[in-house]
């Protein structure tokens, strides 16, 4: 929670418009920030580890490819998130069906241990919000950022790097 002086300081009038802006970015940073840390503190796993289990949690033998598509990240990324999970022995996988090369994915009881310790939002408190929001303000909100990622010049490749892992 923040006190008043701090919710002032945030939206000070005095302040530049990109001075104000700035400080909502740290707002909402600190805020991912913090839901992460308290991850790793209750639960024990990272935040990209925790949505990764609650998704394989929700969709028992879900294979790779699916789990990236589901989390939004590149395949690659999804492999190394699985691998330490199966090395913690919070998920197994399993080939199944006719295509050996495919993976199932499944929870084990101590993925399961996890999920019940771990705060909400198991997807992360941005994904959490941003959802909530409607479809006109997450419009204006991609266009305005389009124009941010194209000032900053930034590598539009990282839009698959989970923010838990930057």
């Amino acid at each position: 929670m923040s006190s008043s002086s701090e919710t002032y300081a945030a939206s000070e009038p005095s302040a530049a418009p990109s001075t104000r802006v700035l400080r909502q970015f740290r707002v909402v940073f600190n805020s991912v920030k913090t839901h992460f840390r308290q991850v790793e503190r209750e639960a024990g796993v990272g935040g990209a580890q925790l949505w990764a289990l609650s998704v394989i949690d929700r969709r028992p033998g879900i294979g790779v490819t699916d789990l990236a598509r589901e989390l939004d990240i590149h395949q690659s990324t999804a492999s190394n998130l699985i691998k330490s999970l199966v090395e913690r022995r919070l998920v197994a996988t399993s080939r199944e069906g006719t295509d050996r090369r495919s993976v199932s994915l499944r929870i084990q009881p101590a993925g399961a241990d996890v999920l019940r310790s771990a705060p909400l939002p198991f997807t992360g408190v941005l994904p959490d919000a941003l959802s909530a929001l409607d479809a006109d303000t997450l419009a204006r909100l991609e266009h305005d950022l389009s124009k941010l990622i194209a000032l900053l010049e930034a590598d539009e490749a990282s839009a698959n790097v989970m923010l838990s892992q930057m």
